[in-house]
């Protein structure tokens, strides 16, 4: 389930959620511009100016704007140059979820501030330098999207960061320009009487031809209401431990310290944590009684519905969720075989295991195309592919997919999906189930590709859900599998299918 789309297969890029929560209030407008710009032949110079006189101690917005030119200029993934900087700044908490909420929010945001500023920027936004850009972005991210800053702040935190990374120049420029756009606030609206396609693009931040594609395969309101489901902020859910304790039992301690929290209704083992701090840093998760995992993904496990005893292969597994996940539903009784192309991506499989006391998991090296010369045939009870995609269902965890995803690249992906399904299916005992799971929303990925494994594989058919509550139902559900759009639940869009090769079918 990610967004790797070389030939080798592995569980790299899978979709975790953040160690940091967007935490400031947002306004309520919605906008967005059909597709934003870079300019790369200034990267160099801006980088060195950035990075220049950052002074004893980073502020939130220093933090923001040096992550964003980094993702800009350098291709850097947000999440990872997020996290560094703030290892490396000395800020408050407070200030540690401003910075974040400044780059999520920017990235999420993209087309909408390039859109409005283009209107100011007497040379345009794409000839402006990298990180008088970010700051420009992130300046008036918060002058439309963020309640409890003044706009006179807004202005004063930019001039200021702008003489501290640049000149006298740069500084009066950014002045003139929020200045210029809160005198003019009014005019800061998306016009009316657009296309379709182009009025959601600009008031939800998508790229044109991703809507336009959604509104193809949905329909224009299902469509709209994707786009706005992705700029929300992302919930924070967590999976328990069954093999140590209960749901009720670790809510009630979770709630004694404090912490909101309410049971999962698309999991039995998932909690949604409203507030409660960062559970990546609690005694619960060190202990081993809690995952950070999104509800959707719990679903998987679900889905494959391992028993005790039984042998499981998980073909692209890092980071090892879903793989602990389904260790335990199994009790840790049993055997899970836990593939990834990448040593350092294995040792998470197994270092997950350690923190969450599980034996039964055995994780191995390897590309997932040649698990069918590494394994005998009928070898495995249960079988989860879950697959390298386009990740266009988790754009609200990882705003960046939006920008940086094409057309071409579903083309590239699909071809290996096709493969591994292809290359594993010989591994499942007759009798055995099969899930093949994705965190993307596009048919040619999930129901498509399903469709087509069938058509070619008629010794497997589409099994019934295991799933028991009855919202599921509601989603749209074909050959055996569900597929969740982010508004359903406000859960990570996903496509879970649960395939049964029959007891006397043999592969062809």
């Amino acid at each position: 389930m990610n967004g790797n789309t070389s030939g080798r297969a592995s569980g790299q890029g899978k979709q975790t959620q953040n160690s940091t929560t967007r935490a400031h209030s947002k306004k309520s407008q919605n906008s967005g511009k059909p597709a934003h710009t870079q300019n790369k032949s200034a990267a160099r110079p801006a980088s060195r100016g950035a990075e220049r006189s950052s002074g004893p101690k980073a502020s939130a917005r220093n933090v923001a704007v040096k992550v964003l030119s980094a993702v800009e200029q350098d291709g850097a993934y947000s999440n990872l140059e997020l996290n560094r900087r703030l290892k490396e700044a000395d800020l408050s908490p407070a200030d540690v979820g401003l910075a974040t909420e400044l780059v999520y929010g920017t990235i999420a945001r993209l087309n909408t501030l390039d859109y409005y500023l283009e209107r100011y920027v007497a040379k345009g936004v794409s000839k402006l330098q990298p990180w008088v850009r970010s700051l420009l972005r992130i300046s008036v991210y918060q002058m439309l999207y963020l309640d409890r800053i003044p706009e006179h702040a807004v202005v004063s935190e930019a001039v200021n960061l702008a003489k501290k990374l640049g000149h006298q120049g740069v500084s009066g420029m950014v002045n003139g320009v929020l200045r210029n756009m809160i005198r003019n606030r009014d005019e800061l609206r998306i016009p009316e009487h657009l296309p379709a396609a182009e009025r959601i693009a600009l008031e939800h931040s998508h790229p044109l031809w991703m809507v336009e594609r959604w509104i193809a395969q949905y329909g224009e309101e299902t469509a709209e209401a994707i786009c706005r489901a992705n700029n929300e902020p992302p919930a924070v859910s967590v999976r328990v431990n069954t093999t140590m304790t209960t749901r009720e039992k670790l809510m009630r301690e979770m709630e004694n310290t404090g912490a909101n929290v309410e049971p999962s209704r698309l999991s039995p083992d998932g909690i949604l944590v409203r507030s409660g701090g960062n559970m990546a840093l609690t005694s619960w998760y060190r202990d081993g009684l809690l995952s950070v995992q999104d509800e959707s993904s719990m679903l998987v496990a679900e889905a494959v519905a391992p028993e005790e005893g039984q042998t499981v292969l998980d073909c692209c597994a890092a980071p090892g969720g879903k793989t602990a996940h389904m260790a335990e539903k199994m009790q840790d009784r049993g055997r899970i075989i836990a593939n990834d192309l990448h040593a350092h991506k294995r040792q998470l499989i197994m270092d997950q295991a350690d923190r969450l006391g599980l034996g039964c998991i055995d994780a191995v090296t390897g590309d997932a195309l040649d698990l069918n010369e590494r394994y005998a045939a009928a070898s495995f009870d249960r079988i989860l592919l879950d697959a390298p995609c386009s990740g266009l269902g988790v754009i609200r965890r990882k705003p960046d997919v939006k920008w940086t995803k094409s057309p071409e690249d579903i083309e590239d992906i699909s071809g290996l999906q096709r493969e591994l399904l292809d290359r594993v299916a010989p591994l499942l005992k007759p009798g055995g189930v099969l899930v093949y799971s994705t965190c993307t929303i596009e048919p040619a990925e999930n129901e498509m590709m399903v469709s087509d494994f069938l058509r070619r594989h008629p010794e497997f058919e589409a099994a019934d859900s295991t799933w028991s509550d009855t919202s599921l139902a509601e989603w749209k559900s074909v050959n055996g599998g569900v597929q969740i759009l982010p508004q359903y639940a406000h859960s990570d869009g996903f496509y879970i299918a649960r395939l049964i090769r029959t007891a006397n079918g043999s592969i062809v």
